[in-house]
């Protein structure tokens, strides 16, 4: 569900009863979209996290800290200049809109009371994060809108701030009964989108809801409703608003029982997902952390990695073509064999061409066959001969060197590909400088200088954790895989891998215990899952004891060859595991 105007309600009330009046202690930007506060209060602390990350805004309160960079960005440190040490002494939502706005009480240069107003905005691709004065000019905002940018506000320093009006749309705390009934009521549409499309901050899963609850469909159109459908479906949505002034939110996540996966949540009760598990959560943050906390982390990286993606795809792209082209230019070679036999039987047969002859017709010694040898006849029978061992030999020399050149690009290819399923696996920013790390080290990018920058996060494998106690781990890039199997691993541990594709390198700690078969099962299900093939239904496993997988001298790290092997189909998953951080 979108973080729709109900939602952002939800988060308001929450917001007033934790951080109201509580002073800022420390704000950070750890992303390039995040604002991180952490306000102090008289027996707790609390952190409230704010993205405007186009793709996936949001805002709740927390309890982790993030790390962050070392040189804080403009914004943060102008936050920092006026608000540091500031009092939030008001927190409001305007209407029903996907806006939240902080009052901020501050001493300024002098020492003087003053106030600041923060203008969080969460409305998808245009989310952002607005710093005003007093008297509502814009100080600062974390993305600078200009007018060629928008023609319907511009966002800089020096603007007036103002929320860009939904034109037509009714806040649906002032909606009067009278005006349902002249206005919702009378809307050529569905009764979903009589709401949705003419309601502030309703969004189509509540219009939905509002329709079920009143024992409708949402998508039947309003002419088609009688007095009495009529009358249940107004009185539904104004309990709804009722809830809303009341602020008598409620938080519930629903999961797709099949899956164990959570499909949806609301401040509300959805009573229309009747086939899905209801679980009441303690608190808006709660919920909101469990769906976008690991998805905006997985957005975060996605976005950092976009230049290494590119560059991979790029060199890709040019080692197929030229994979293709090499192995068309040996497949020419293969006439060479042809010339060499003409050179033969020239040498043999070349006394019966008379002057002048274009072909001469000979017997094939090699099978008996006729053959039938063509000829420059401007040049002799042994002239001609020399020019078809000439091309014999410049075809041998050329498949030769084809033979090793096609070697060269398929193994560039098969370590690309490689890199490319590791960098699907990133987490942090630890593991991205690991891959541009190999990258560097096999040409594809050029060396970075000496940094004096400390990296933020350190890349480590994945360890997990099966239901019978064995400890599962998980390379996520070559190095990984390499240390994993030659250096962690001991003899008696089992390695798993998915068959002809890239991934991870799978290693179970079997502490020289007999594993049992479910053990075996999920370790393939992780290898799938942590492969190139993990959208596939069914994987095939190779899997044996560690102490049967070799490496090649010269070979790049994670590349190994076994000969003695098991194999099982697997279905990538990683449900049946605890991951150990």
């Amino acid at each position: 569900m979108a973080l729709d105007g109900i939602t952002i309600a939800s988060i308001v009330k929450e917001c007033n009863d934790t951080i109201l009046n509580q002073r800022i202690s420390k704000i950070a930007q750890p992303e390039k979209n995040e604002i991180l506060f952490t306000f102090k209060g008289i027996k707790d602390r609390n952190r409230l996290l704010i993205s405007a990350n186009p793709t996936l805004p949001f805002i709740y309160l927390t309890d982790e800290n993030k790390v962050s960079p070392q040189v804080a960005p403009n914004f943060c440190m102008l936050l920092r200049k006026h608000i540091g040490n500031g009092r939030i002494t008001e927190i409001s939502q305007p209407g029903l809109e996907r806006v939240i706005r902080f009052k901020i009480e501050h001493l300024d240069e002098l020492g003087d009371p003053a106030v600041k107003y923060l203008y969080v905005e969460l409305m998808g691709k245009h989310s952002n994060i607005i710093f005003c004065n007093s008297d509502n000019i814009i100080i600062d905002s974390i993305k600078h809108i200009s007018a060629q940018v928008s023609s319907v506000r511009e966002v800089l320093p020096g603007r007036e701030y103002f929320i860009p009006t939904q034109e037509g749309k009714i806040n649906p705390l002032e909606l009067t009964e009278e005006e349902f009934m002249n206005t919702i009521a009378k809307k050529p549409a569905s009764l979903c989108k009589a709401l949705y499309q003419n309601l502030v901050g309703i969004s189509p899963v509540i219009a939905h809801e509002i329709a079920y609850r009143a024992g409708l469909d949402g998508d039947v159109v309003t002419a088609s409703l009688n007095p009495d459908q009529v009358n249940d479906w107004k009185n539904q949505l104004f309990k709804l608003i009722n809830t809303i002034k009341e602020g008598s939110f409620q938080m519930y996540v629903y999961y797709d029982m099949d899956n164990d996966k959570p499909m949806d949540f609301a401040p509300i009760q959805l009573t229309m997902y009747s086939d899905y598990e209801e679980i009441e959560a303690e608190s808006i943050s709660q919920v909101l952390v469990s769906f976008f906390a690991q998805k905006n982390k997985y957005t975060n990286i996605h976005q950092k990695s976009t230049d290494l993606r590119k560059i991979i795809s790029i060199h890709l792209d040019r080692d197929r073509k030229k994979y293709q082209l090499q192995k068309k230019q040996l497949s020419d070679t293969e006439k060479k064999d042809k010339y060499k036999i003409y050179g033969e039987m020239l040498h043999t047969y070349g006394y019966q061409a008379q002057p002048g002859d274009k072909y001469i017709d000979v017997i094939n010694y090699y099978d008996n066959s006729q053959l039938r040898v063509p000829l420059d006849p401007t040049i002799s029978p042994m002239e001609n001969a020399k020019k078809y061992f000439d091309k014999y030999n410049k075809l041998k020399r050329t498949a030769e060197a084809l033979d090793q050149y096609i070697l060269e690009t398929q193994r560039e290819i098969e370590i690309l590909e490689s890199i490319e399923t590791a960098l699907s696996f990133a987490e942090n920013d630890g593991d991205l400088n690991a891959i541009k790390e190999e990258l560097s080290n096999y040409g594809f990018i050029k060396k970075r200088k000496n940094s004096k920058m400390k990296i933020r996060d350190k890349s480590e494998p994945m360890h997990f954790i099966d239901k019978n106690g064995f400890h599962m781990y998980v390379g996520k890039n070559n190095q990984q895989n390499d240390q994993l199997t030659f250096k962690f691993a001991t003899g008696n541990d089992w390695w798993f891998h998915a068959k002809g594709a890239p991934g991870s390198h799978v290693i179970v700690k079997s502490e020289n215990k007999e594993l049992p078969d479910d053990t075996f099962e999920a370790a393939a299900a992780l290898a799938a899952y942590y492969s190139s093939l993990s959208e596939n239904e069914k994987v095939e496993i190779d899997y044996l004891q560690k102490k049967n997988v070799k490496k090649p001298n010269g070979a790049a790290p994670g590349f190994v060859i076994y000969y003695t092997n098991y194999s099982m189909i697997a279905t990538p998953s990683i449900s049946n595991l605890e991951r150990i951080k």
